[in-house]
């Protein structure tokens, strides 16, 4: 057992608004136990507007690090000292490193998260046809992974077809792009249909299908009106566990994924990054499926 918190404990926490309903104290904290480390993660509710406040105080309280969630990931860049390549290429961050002297250096461990999620489960994005649902954050980081990844050809679909478009401007820009179909759409049921019948892999990286407040955020389409049998379908919403998106695909016999291994998995690779040792990944997937019922 770790002792208690005394003048020798590292602090790490997580930066995001509202972040009461986050199981990443849960995980990182039996990580910390796991290797006896007298380290703890703390999660803080940060309104926008006091970010740039909350991140010069964990630097001046002698905090080793941070994650930062939504919707605090694009405006932390600017509040960095230093920002990792991958990092600045999706223009957000979603781990910071705070070195001995208070100096912040952002990294985006969601695209590793992402691959090693599906990987997991045996899936491999190279050579792969991907539908992503979503062009924001989490949309960006997935994108961006799928390219390094190998996956061969990319539809972004997302309400607003312009916005789909301009991450895939974006997409553009990296050498990983080359020789990869890269198409742009709306939530169009027959574009969606044709788009799923070809995909090896359908992610939706949207709020649809979370739980918020008393109720569910609604589908542009519902699932069972364009989902075909035949992909790998990821939803990165973990709450609920099983979506309407997913409980659609698992009736037509497709293999499925929630968000809680690219939690485990983003989660594992910041623990590194913060302490520099390898993450006791069963430990973390342990105190995740406790502190999710799963």
């Amino acid at each position: 057992m770790v002792g208690a918190i005394d003048g020798h404990t590292q602090w790490v926490a997580l930066l995001g608004y509202p972040v009461k309903h986050s199981f990443s104290p849960a995980m990182h904290n039996a990580a910390f136990e796991r290797l006896g480390l007298n380290w703890r993660y703390g999660a803080h509710a940060v309104r926008p507007e006091e970010l740039e406040k909350a991140v010069a105080g964990l630097a001046a309280l002698g905090y080793r690090g941070a994650n930062v969630t939504v919707p605090h990931k694009e405006q932390v860049v600017s509040l960095l000292d230093l920002v990792d390549p991958s990092a600045k290429r999706l223009g957000a961050v979603n781990t910071i490193v705070i070195s001995a002297d208070g100096k912040t250096t952002g990294h985006n461990t969601d695209g590793t998260g992402f691959l090693r999620g599906l990987a997991q489960d045996g899936f491999s994005v190279a050579g792969a046809s991907v539908l992503l649902l979503g062009s924001g954050g989490a949309a960006r980081a997935v994108a961006f992974a799928l390219l390094d990844g190998g996956a061969r050809s990319l539809t972004v679909v997302n309400r607003t077809p312009d916005k789909a478009e301009a991450l895939l401007d974006s997409l553009r820009q990296s050498r990983s792009a080359e020789g990869v179909t890269l198409r742009a759409g709306g939530w169009d049921e027959a574009f969606l249909r044709d788009c799923a019948k070809a995909a090896d892999l359908v992610v939706n990286a949207t709020s649809s299908g979370m739980v918020k407040g008393d109720g569910v955020i609604p589908y542009p389409l519902p699932p069972e009106r364009w989902l075909s049998p035949g992909p790998f379908v990821c939803d990165l919403v973990y709450n609920p566990p099983e979506t309407a998106l997913l409980l659609t695909a698992r009736s037509l016999g497709c293999r499925c994924q929630n968000g809680l291994p690219m939690l485990l998995h983003q989660g594992a690779a910041a623990f590194a990054l913060w302490t520099g040792r390898e993450a006791p990944v069963a430990t973390m997937a342990e105190a995740l499926a406790k502190a999710t019922g799963n």
